[in-house]
């Protein structure tokens, strides 16, 4: 009998420890949710970095879609007044991070406009991690992660014809590498004046060289999949780069691809021009160590 009794505390002891496990393994994994607060009357608005690639709602008590020539703009409502029971939606972007969100009604939101990246910044800061939910297109994301980060690291120059240069503002290209269908465009922004640059944005646009005859519909934009690092300001007498994942294109004789530079609340503006010879002649990532330093 007391053989019995010992067997089934051991059989006890042992369900609760995998039970125990099991629970600690899950909280490890816990994706922690963005919290929200939506309205009838009103539109809510979160900006992705990216552009959104799929987004699922929780329930009927929301009805959201990606706002017009924005495709990194989520437009979320309530679809009923007065809800009282808290739903949720998720988003997955181009790529391959995956945003939880928790939703409730409110008659007055404080806020209506959301913007994810300086949310992900906060959140970085406080010890949260961003979740990578799958491949981005052929490339693991562990893998693009380690790519973007020995570009930077490694920090070479094998293009020595492409740069801006005024105002004490210089912006080049250092090297444009290619892999499983990405295009990696290592730039950077050298300030040799006694006032801070401050970046407003970036561009990467496809457009006809007749520039005089180009047309907005002749435009073509290019949205960066990712940036490592972000760049908000270079100080003065100061050099910064980073890497910019492009999806792999062409284009024709007759088109180039421009890199935009804007300066916020300034004039020294830079523009890199880059011709088909320099794309496919991109280098092969194959040929690179891949190593990240700590």
């Amino acid at each position: 009998m007391q053989v019995i009794k010992n067997i089934l505390v051991v059989i006890l002891f042992i369900g609760l420890f995998v039970k125990s496990f099991g629970q600690q393994s899950l909280e490890v994994g816990r994706v922690e949710p963005y919290r929200l607060e939506v309205t009838y009357n009103k539109t809510t608005h979160l900006i992705f970095p990216v552009a959104i690639r799929y987004a699922d709602l929780g329930s009927d008590y929301l009805t959201a879609g990606k706002a017009e020539d924005a495709q990194n703009v989520l437009r979320v409502k309530a679809s009923i007044r007065d809800f009282v029971e808290e739903t949720n939606f998720s988003v997955i972007t181009e790529d391959g991070k995956f945003y939880s969100f928790n939703v409730t009604y409110s008659a007055d939101p404080l806020t209506l406009n959301y913007d994810l990246q300086k949310m992900q910044k906060e959140g970085e800061r406080s010890g949260e991690k961003n979740v990578q939910f799958e491949e981005l297109g052929f490339n693991p994301p562990s893998l693009t992660e380690q790519v973007l980060k020995t570009i930077y690291h490694q920090n070479k120059r094998y293009i020595r014809h492409i740069a801006s240069k005024s105002y004490g503002i210089q912006f080049v290209l250092k090297g444009l590498f290619v892999h499983n269908g990405k295009f990696y465009f290592h730039t950077e922004v050298r300030n040799k004046s006694n006032v801070p640059f401050v970046i407003d944005f970036c561009t990467f646009k496809i457009v006809d060289k007749q520039i005089a005859k180009r047309t907005v519909a002749q435009e073509k934009k290019l949205p960066p999949l990712r940036q490592y690092p972000e760049i908000e300001s270079i100080p003065d007498n100061f050099s910064a780069s980073n890497v910019s994942l492009l999806d792999q294109f062409t284009i024709n004789d007759d088109q180039i691809l421009r890199i935009e530079l804007y300066e916020k609340n300034g004039g020294r503006n830079q523009v890199l021009e880059i011709g088909n010879s320099d794309l496919i002649n991109a280098k092969p990532v194959s040929e690179m160590k891949l190593h990240v330093k700590n």
